[in-house]
């Protein structure tokens, strides 16, 4: 038994020892005043040289151009139908109608420099039965603006404008039961055509503002026998010339925008202010108003309105027509 705790105690002191002596040997050392030289390497040693072969990479060519213009068709086709067996109780006439329509738009923009062309093209027809074919629409406008950026907002413009209608138009009247038509206008009987320059105010893409202060626009009635000497009935060219010029100040509003998901609202408002014989009962007012929604890719619906008042055209009240259609319009590019 005192064997055992001599060896006991001796295996302790020998551990004890070897802890301190741990302790001891991990004990940093401050060796910043100290003179320590490391021994040379008795290896021999040899710094080689480097060498860089240049690489020859081929550079690579992008066929890429950069495209100033924007453009956008679109081409609309509305039908309507209906029909009725002759003991149809509910009354009503057999009747069918085609309209068609294109508009097509380019924008160019290049620094402070920009350009619109836009074409309106719109034509339709109607047939009741034992009733004569009757317009339900009609027109050519072309709009040319060329603009130059002044500011954030403003621009100085220079427009060229053009309108008129494809085919002849007539007012109905019946007698004795039958129906009669009487000719009115037809291809430049009337056209316009307006030169304008002035400033533009553009606050975002979807509404401007022209002030064309310096304008000018010709009245084309080139059928000399249309209003069958009756000026009132010859918009505003006197009898037996063929146009007119007018000088004058015009305002031209224009707001295009998505007002909800797939609901477009487009408004055109054109004012025309005479500078020659000012008078308020002088100044021509054009609205035109356009609301579409689509239904699917191919399918829309469009409400449209025109608000014209224009003496020359021969009345003193304002003239109104509204266009309701179901239809189908193809849109390039998608």
């Amino acid at each position: 038994m005192k064997n055992f705790l001599f060896y006991l105690v001796l295996i302790l002191s020998l551990s004890s020892a070897n802890l301190y002596a741990q302790e001891i040997d991990t004990i940093p050392i401050n060796t910043k005043d100290l003179n320590i030289k490391l021994k040379r390497s008795p290896l021999p040693s040899r710094t080689l040289p480097l060498s860089f072969e240049p690489v020859k990479i081929r550079p690579a060519i992008v066929n890429a151009k950069v495209n100033y213009w924007k453009t956008k068709t679109s081409i609309g086709i509305n039908i309507n139908q209906a029909q009725f067996s002759d003991n149809w109780k509910g009354g009503g006439v057999n009747s069918i109608a085609v309209g068609g329509l294109l508009n097509w738009k380019a924008e160019y923009s290049k620094n402070s420099y920009s350009y619109v062309s836009e074409v309106i093209l719109q034509y339709g027809k109607i047939k009741n039965k034992d009733q004569l074919q009757k317009k339900t629409n009609d027109r050519i406008f072309w709009d040319n603006k060329a603009s130059f950026q002044l500011s954030k907002n403003w621009y100085f413009f220079g427009s060229l404008n053009f309108e008129s209608q494809f085919d002849n138009g007539f007012t109905y009247t019946n007698v004795n039961g039958t129906e009669i038509a009487t000719l009115i206008s037809k291809f430049m009987g009337p056209g316009y055509l307006t030169e304008s320059i002035g400033f533009e105010y553009k606050p975002n893409k979807y509404f401007s503002t022209r002030f064309g202060t310096g304008t000018a626009r010709q009245t084309f009635v080139l059928d000399k026998n249309l209003a069958n000497g009756d000026v009132k009935k010859n918009y505003g060219v006197p009898i037996g010339k063929t146009f007119r010029n007018e000088l004058a100040f015009q305002v031209v509003s224009a707001f295009d925008k998505d007002i909800f998901t797939n609901t477009n609202l487009k408004a055109r408002y054109a004012m025309l202010i005479p500078y020659e014989n000012f008078r308020y009962s002088r100044i021509d007012h054009r609205l035109d108003i356009a609301l579409t929604a689509k239904i699917n890719r191919f399918m829309n619906t469009s409400l449209t309105g025109i608000g014209l008042f224009d003496r020359d055209t021969g009345t003193d009240n304002i003239q109104g027509s509204q266009t309701l259609a179901l239809g189908f319009i193809f849109v390039f590019p998608r």
